[in-house]
């Protein structure tokens, strides 16, 4: 089942939000990944499978302040 995951994050630099995406990128079953937001501050990823929580957990390691926003079906 796809899925889009909302996460809301507050990078302190364009280094760590691009070490953020990576980690998101790397996990299991995600398709896309991409920032939205007026600050750039919500990485709303797609795909199959995806364990919310452990993406959570993962972009929070690199982006020290992370939360997880929404899980939606598409």
């Amino acid at each position: 089942m796809m899925q889009k995951i909302v996460i809301k994050m507050q990078p302190k630099c364009g280094k760590c939000r691009t070490k953020a995406m990576m980690a998101a990128a790397k996990a299991l079953g995600v398709n896309s990944v991409e920032l939205q937001g007026e600050n750039k501050n919500q990485m709303v990823v797609t795909g199959d499978g995806v364990d919310a929580a452990a993406l959570t957990s993962s972009v929070r390691k690199k982006v020290k302040n992370a939360s997880l926003e929404m899980v939606q079906e598409m």
